[in-house]
């Protein structure tokens, strides 16, 4: 599991930002062309609804690499909760890179913060319990590393970052390997050291994954009586993640069960993004 709120490297961070801006000016900004070169601008940012605040890294980042002399002022950091209304940073620069890099920045900043939001809001409501809320790999494609310092920002824990950092075998897997049983045996010969949880689907199925050694079982689609069975059956013998038709309105009751994980794919990918504004002012022209 990752440390929480630990920030992506700075390189990484630079990629999304620079694959952004790229995509965005192509050959460059025709609408900027119309403010006075050398002119320089500030800028204010608020949230029009309350949030959980996530992405001030990659916002910078999108003005910095048009100005590098660009200041900003913040009054509210990441995994703040911020209310409707309020002001978030002001900027100061050039013109130009103030409006050309506005939409990417924002971008970045109402995506990471909604993600940001939706994690907290599940982490509360599990709050009191034993369970941790865990996010999947259904990110953004291109965004992962973003999307999952958002979850840590938001009170969440990660699951696994790709495909090469845990094994997770799952009904694909067990066909072709045959059982359970065989398909932990050969993750274990190749990779030994990680991380390996299979995915059951009834008790059988959960009790041929004990006896393989697995380090964590995500039971699937099991139901909220099912589930406190397999809490008490497992004993703690290993963790146990829930997976498969989690919703907000369950989640209370699931984490009641007792059980260690739950993954939302929500999280990352029925985000909706925060609602911001960016204003703009002339102010002087730069010698």
């Amino acid at each position: 599991m990752t440390t929480p709120a630990l920030v992506p490297p700075r390189d990484a961070i630079a990629r999304d930002v620079r694959r952004a801006l790229e995509e965005d000016i192509g050959s460059g900004d025709v609408t900027a062309d119309l403010l006075p070169e050398g002119s320089h601008g500030r800028a204010r940012v608020i949230t029009r609804e309350a949030a959980t605040l996530c992405g001030r890294d990659w916002f910078e980042e999108c003005f910095r690499q048009l100005d590098p002399a660009v200041r900003f002022e913040w009054f509210a950091a990441d995994g703040d909760r911020v209310t409707a209304g309020a002001l978030l940073c002001r900027i100061e620069g050039r013109a130009r890179a103030l409006v050309t890099a506005e939409r990417s920045a924002l971008n970045f900043l109402q995506t990471l913060s909604a993600t940001a939001t939706a994690t907290a809001t599940y982490v509360e409501a599990a709050r009191g319990t034993r369970t941790a809320i865990l996010d999947t790999r259904k990110t953004l494609p291109g965004l992962r590393l973003a999307q999952k310092y958002a979850v840590r920002v938001g009170g969440g824990v990660n699951h696994r970052i790709g495909l090469y950092d845990a094994v997770l075998i799952k009904e694909n897997h067990i066909a072709a390997a045959g059982s359970i049983h065989s398909a932990v045996a050969r993750a274990r010969a190749l990779h030994p050291g990680v991380l390996v949880e299979t995915e059951v689907e009834n008790f059988a199925e959960l009790r041929e994954a004990l006896a393989a050694g697995v380090d964590r079982i995500m039971l699937d689609e099991f139901e909220l009586h099912e589930l406190s069975q397999a809490v008490a059956e497992v004993g703690g013998r290993v963790p146990l993640e829930v997976s498969g038709s989690v919703s907000l309105d369950r989640v209370r009751a699931i984490a009641d069960t007792g059980v260690d994980f739950i993954s939302v794919g929500a999280l990352t990918k029925h985000v909706r993004a925060l609602d911001l504004s960016m204003r703009v002012e002339l102010v002087d022209a730069v010698p």
